[in-house]
């Protein structure tokens, strides 16, 4: 098999890209020191929390993306896979800086307090669950799990380039993928019940496992949609990628922003009218005090103007466009797990957790430091499948690069 090379324009832009990474990784993790001694434990892990989990949603939402490919196929998820397989390897790495998470326990959860416990019948009533061995526990098995799955699905994927034919690897494939996605479901649920939503542990929401996978979700589409519109100047993928192809990643990333809107509403709508003080307190801290401004801010930007840009045909089927409104969803992926984290540590007070900031740079340069060297290893599509023939882009989809 002739193996279709990818332009070395292509190759020294991500590594151009990766140096950059690199550094201003390194910078945000000096900020990040620098936040440790000039913070509140309180601050300081809460905002690195919040810098963590928005990456770990787009390697998360990458690994569901490409599960769902292998199980239902479409040029969509073919034209994307090299970038969320590239995006799944950065998981190992989460896992490592998530020992900054583990040692932030005692400022994050007040559950992991005895003298609280002691004089708490709630949270003694849910200490067989919340208490810190179980809690490392849960979290090694989510990512033992998540990294097992995303080594497996990319190692036989890179064995299908040089054996194109080989029926048994894509059965592999797609026979992981089913019942996988539906562990990623169950994994993903428990670890935003730990990670996020035990950080108030007198609230529960049914839903708010759903709404951390579904954002994952749209993370992972705008993530992709970004670096894939970035490299269709580049060959091979200025030969492959179809006007057809745009429009249906723009419709996959409209798709998930509903259903997040959906869900959130959804929570907000029983929760508000069931109006029980145990319930609503969450939703009091989160719009007094300037706090209501975030969510309207979020409410707008996440969803209203994402929905109506990506309703309009054109939007979707150019490449500049589209590459906007996904930077937009990215950036408000961003907000909306400030305001789902940090009121409980400023309830009904509006404050900015600048340390967030630093941790959304540095933990994501070094995310994107990986991401760019792994997409360089493979930075071509998988042209063995005969779903995606060599062919000029479109007039309409090429005009409108950005």
């Amino acid at each position: 098999m002739n193996r279709i090379q990818a332009d070395e324009k292509l190759i020294r832009r991500l590594g151009s890209y990766q140096k950059i990474a690199l550094i201003v990784g390194v910078l945000g993790i000096l900020a990040l020191i620098a936040g440790f001694f000039l913070t509140s434990g309180e601050d300081f892990f809460s905002g690195y929390l919040i810098g963590w989990v928005f990456w770990v949603q787009v390697a998360l939402g990458a690994l569901v993306i490409l599960m769902i490919q292998n199980t239902v196929g479409g040029r969509w998820g073919l034209v994307i896979q090299r970038v969320v397989e590239a995006a799944t390897q950065t998981l190992p790495l989460m896992a490592i800086l998530f020992l900054v998470v583990l040692a932030g326990i005692p400022h994050l959860y007040e559950w992991a307090h005895a003298d609280v416990v002691a004089h708490d019948e709630l949270l003694q009533a849910k200490a067989p669950y919340l208490n810190v061995p179980f809690y490392v526990v849960r979290s090694v098995i989510y990512f033992v799990i998540w990294i097992g799955i995303a080594y497996l699905l990319r190692k036989w994927s890179l064995q299908l380039d040089n054996e194109p034919d080989n029926a048994a690897l894509r059965k592999k494939m797609r026979n992981l993928s089913a019942p996988g996605i539906l562990i990623f479901g169950l994994t993903v649920t428990f670890a935003s019940v730990d990670w996020m939503m035990s950080i108030e542990p007198h609230w529960y929401s049914t839903i708010y496992g759903i709404m951390f996978g579904v954002g994952a979700m749209a993370s992972g589409f705008a993530f992709s949609i970004i670096v894939l519109m970035g490299m269709l100047k580049f060959k091979p993928w200025s030969g492959i990628i179809q006007t057809i192809d745009v429009s249906d990643l723009g419709n996959w990333l409209l798709a998930s922003i509903m259903l997040w809107a959906y869900v959130a509403f959804s929570q907000f709508l029983i929760i508000w009218s069931a109006n029980l003080p145990e319930e609503t307190t969450w939703y009091l801290a989160r719009t007094q005090g300037g706090w209501q401004w975030v969510a309207i801010i979020n409410v707008f930007l996440h969803f209203f103007l994402p929905f109506f840009f990506l309703l309009v045909r054109g939007t979707k089927r150019a490449p500049g466009r589209l590459k906007k409104i996904a930077w937009l969803v990215l950036i408000m992926r961003f907000v909306d797990l400030i305001w789902l984290i940090y009121p409980a540590f400023s309830p009904g007070k509006l404050a900015f957790p600048w340390v967030s900031v630093a941790a959304l740079l540095g933990v994501g340069g070094l995310f994107l430091a990986i991401f760019f060297r792994q997409l360089a290893k493979v930075s071509v599509p998988p042209l063995y499948d005969s779903r995606l023939p060599v062919t000029n882009v479109s007039e309409e989809a090429h005009g409108h690069v950005s």
